[in-house]
Parts: structure tokens; C-alpha cells; sequence
């Protein structure tokens, strides 16, 4: 009687169902900036996403204290996620911010007598040698971040276009302000003038001033994100 051969282990492929989706692309609004994003599957439930995001310079003027401020917003950042999906298209993304070129920068001027504070003490600026100067806040260079949302850039399905819609938070550290003057600063106008930049006592007070602001930025250590994306998996 004739005995059938064995079974071949090589020769049986294991079904483990459809591939994991290997690309995808999003254009996304969002606080960060406009922004482009990546994405490739890990499991059957998770993906890892990258994006960078941008804002093109936006201008504004200011008054505190008597000096006016003519500040310019940037937005530059790079970030990396994971997108865990727990139910549906429901997911939370823990992640790091590689790159966080977000900061503001600012042009610093007091017409000629006006008066000014700088850590609670008034001046005036002098005649012919105002204040100026320039001030900038700046924050952690990379940092964690969380996002919550809905949506899958690469939906496990034969569905091509997306949407995804994220809220969270990037956890950046208080703002620090950095304000450097120069010029001439007076007890009245035009009396007691003494130098901004090499006088001990007037720069004790800027130091006194940045602290202040400091202070108030403090509430600012969480970035808020809210940020809304259309993609294609390709």
C-alpha cells in the first residue's frame, strides 16, 4: 500500500490575513501651523506618525509698562507619535516634539521722555539716546506631548481617503523671556541720565523685569493642540 508523503513545512504558507497598510500622507490645520504628516502601520491596532508644521510670521504691537513692544510670532516644530486605537477610529498618541521652533521675537522702544518701568522703578527714557532694544521668548527645544482624537491616516479597509481630527497638549515648559536695552535712562526728563546697558543698578531692574514676565508666562507651560488633517493611504 502506498504511504502519501509527509507535508512539507516550507511548503505551507500561514494565513495571517490582508497586510498592514505601509503609507500614508495628510495636509493638516492646526495650532502648530499648517502642517504635512506620514504615517505607517506597526500592528493590526497602531501607527506611528510623523509631522513637521509651520506658520508663516505674524506681526503684532504691544504696550506694557510703558514700552512698546513690536513683536513676531514663528511657528516651526517637528513631531513624533504613536496612535494606539482602542475602539473604532478612537485613538491616544503619546509622543515627543523633536523640534520646537516655536518662539516669539521683538523689536523694544520708548520715545524720547516718556516714562517707563522696569521692575517697579519709573525712568524716562533720554533724548537723543531713547531706549531700544529687543526682547524673545523661547521654550523647551523638544518636548513630550499627548493627543487624543478620532480618525485613521491608514484605515484598515479599502478606504483611501481620511479624516482625522486630534486635541491635546504639548508639554513645553514655561516660556522664557530674554530682554536686552540699550540707551539712556533718566530719574526726570533728561536729569540723572545714566546708561541702560552698563549701569548695575537699572540692569538689576531689567533682570527684576524679565522675571515678571516670566511669571506670567508660567501658565503657558502646555501648549494646546487642536488639529484637524485630510489624508490618502496609498
Amino acid at each position: 500500500m502506498a504511504q502519501s508523503p509527509a507535508p512539507s513545512g516550507t511548503g505551507q504558507q500561514q494565513t495571517t490575513g490582508s497586510p498592514l497598510p505601509r503609507f500614508g500622507l495628510a495636509v493638516s490645520a492646526s495650532t502648530l501651523g499648517g502642517g504635512i504628516q506620514a504615517a505607517t502601520a506597526v500592528t493590526r491596532h497602531s501607527n506611528v506618525r510623523f509631522g513637521f508644521n509651520y506658520f508663516t510670521p505674524y506681526s503684532a504691537t504691544f504696550n506694557k509698562d510703558g514700552i512698546a513692544y513690536n513683536g513676531t510670532l514663528n511657528l516651526r516644530s517637528a513631531e513624533v507619535l504613536y496612535d494606539q486605537y482602542f475602539k473604532g477610529s478612537f485613538h491616544i498618541s503619546p509622543g515627543v516634539m523633536v523640534y520646537d521652533g516655536n518662539k516669539v521675537t521683538a523689536t523694544v522702544s520708548v520715545p524720547d521722555n516718556q516714562p517707563f518701568t522696569l521692575g517697579g522703578v519709573t525712568y524716562f527714557s533720554q533724548a537723543g539716546n531713547d531706549v531700544s532694544g529687543a526682547g524673545a521668548l523661547s521654550t523647551l527645544k523638544v518636548a513630550p506631548m499627548i493627543l487624543v482624537g478620532f480618525g485613521n491616516l491608514l484605515p484598515r479597509s479599502s478606504r483611501h481617503f481620511t479624516v482625522n481630527f486630534d486635541l491635546g497638549v504639548v508639554f513645553q515648559g514655561s516660556p522664557k523671556a530674554a530682554l536686552n536695552l540699550t540707551g539712556g535712562v533718566c530719574t526726570a526728563p533728561n536729569l540723572g541720565c545714566v546708561n541702560v546697558g552698563t549701569n548695575s543698578v537699572v540692569q538689576a531692574n531689567v533682570q527684576s523685569e524679565q522675571t515678571t514676565i516670566n511669571n506670567a508666562l508660567s501658565i503657558f507651560k502646555f501648549y494646546p493642540v487642536v488639529s484637524l488633517s485630510f489624508g490618502y493611504k496609498f
